[in-house]
Parts: C-alpha cells; structure tokens; sequence
C-alpha cells in the first residue's frame, strides 16, 4: 500500500479545474445561445436598408417578457417550425386599422412617418383591421413589390423577441 501526499488530497488537480470551468463556460453559452439571445444571420433583402443581406445579429427573447410589442419595433417571428424565423418591422398593432395609399403608410387614418424606409413605392393596400392578439408586420425594403412581400397579420404568440441592434 502506497500513501498520497498529503499535498494531493487536499487540493484538486489543476487540470480538472481547468477542464470543469471549460465545461461550465460550454454549458452557460449553450444555455444563453439557445434560449435567451438567438444568433441570427441575416438572408435576404427585404429588410435592407435596416439589415443587410449576410449580416449577423442577435434575437433577444426577453424583450417581451414584461413589455408588449409597440409599432416600429423590430422583431423575429417564428415562421415554419422552430429554426426558421423572418425578421420583421410591426406597423400596427390588434385593433388598428392598416392600409397603404401611394406607398405611405397610412394607420388609423393617419399618415406614419417611416425615417426607416429609403425607397418609394406604389404600394396599395385596402383598409384592413387587425385582429385581437395580432399585430400587422412589414418589411423595410419598400422596392419589393407589394406581391412579393410576406407581411400581414401575426399572431403575438408567434414573435420570439427583439431584434438587438
């Protein structure tokens, strides 16, 4: 039978603590990065000038947590499943009426001045009322025709936070 010093019993090996803290690093990013601030790459142009195509940012689910959604905040929303998501500019919010006339946006009868919005459209949209529990999205690139916008109403469940910057 052999005796430890008694150095060795008392003090952890340097490697382990090393290699414990790596650990607890790996797991407190796993944590943050999964379900408090999503990474998120940027694809596609519609949100241009705001966010460019392949830029990257950060989804921070805690936004709404203890505040509502207000018009002109950006936000991600839950589109297929859980890894797909679109951001996208609210512009109205549930009991409000949305349209566009010329291009302007038009909320409650009166006209929105959007600084966010560089170029003109010819963007025409009907009078439409949005719902309970919804809010009304768009994107910031005005360029895209009207045909080729994903934007409307969306339920307020399906917003997964802000965007950070």
């Amino acid at each position: 039978m052999t005796a430890t010093p008694f150095r060795q019993v008392l003090l952890p090996d340097p490697n382990r603590r090393s290699l414990l803290r790596l650990v607890l690093v790996a797991l407190a990013a796993a944590v943050v990065f999964t379900q408090v601030l999503l990474p998120l790459r940027i694809q596609g142009t519609n949100m241009e000038p705001t966010y460019r195509d392949g830029a990257f940012n950060f989804c921070w689910r805690g936004q709404y947590l203890f505040a509502e959604p207000a018009r002109g905040d950006v936000v991600a929303i839950r589109y297929a499943g859980q890894r797909v998501m679109m951001l996208k500019r609210i512009i109205a919010l549930a009991d409000d009426t949305v349209e566009f006339r010329n291009g302007a946006l038009w909320v409650n009868n009166r006209l929105v001045n959007e600084p966010y919005v560089r170029t003109t459209s010819a963007w025409q949209l009907r009078p439409r009322l949005v719902e309970p529990g919804k809010v009304y999205v768009a994107d910031d690139n005005r360029a895209v025709s009207l045909d080729q916008q994903i934007m409307g109403q969306v339920e307020r469940a399906r917003i997964v936070g802000g965007v950070l910057w």
